[in-house]
């Protein structure tokens, strides 16, 4: 059952717009307003102060086109890759002030306007959620529907990698 929806081709499809389009939308307040970004990171308490400012330039353009990749269909693995790093980044940071039981705002959508207010739990949730997502377009084996241009399989990588070994030793060839 489980590997049949990481075979599912139109749920890769519909996770790799949905984490394409989120991580888009979320880079929009952070491209255009970077200083109120780096007052954000700043906020976490996890950073050195001399690498704030770098982190609030590159981050937002780290997701821009990652989910750019993702919507496009441009190496989906390899930008489900990115996006799956930031986010296990982002788990531990919210995991991290949640235990200190440090209120914060995320800086997720926006800047702390109204109606994007969570609490830090709701948004481990929901970047949980978003992980698993990106785990599914990593392990997603077939062709992919609407991609420009497709990242390798895992599989079929392995696969010839041991074929190229057999190869090479003529102890590991059969017959």
């Amino acid at each position: 059952m489980l590997k049949s929806l990481f075979l599912n081709s139109r749920l890769e499809l519909a996770a790799r717009w949905f984490l394409g389009i989120t991580f888009i939308y979320a880079s929009y307040h952070k491209i255009i307003a970077p200083d109120h970004f780096a007052k954000i990171i700043y906020g976490y308490y996890l950073f050195p102060d001399f690498s704030i400012n770098l982190i609030a330039i590159i981050l937002p353009f780290l997701e821009f086109f990652s989910g750019l990749a993702l919507l496009l269909g441009i190496y989906p693995r390899s930008a489900a890759l990115i996006i799956n790093g930031m986010l296990l980044a982002f788990i531990i940071a919210l995991s991290i002030n949640l235990i200190r039981g440090q209120e914060f705002d995320c800086g997720c959508f926006s800047f702390g306007e109204k109606g994007y207010i969570s609490s830090a739990g709701q948004l481990l949730i929901r970047d949980i959620i978003y992980f698993v997502f990106g785990l599914q377009l990593l392990f997603f084996d077939k062709q992919r529907r609407w991609s420009i241009l497709q990242s390798g399989s895992i599989s079929k990588n392995k696969k010839n990698e041991n074929d190229n070994r057999k190869s090479r030793d003529p102890s590991l060839r059969s017959g």
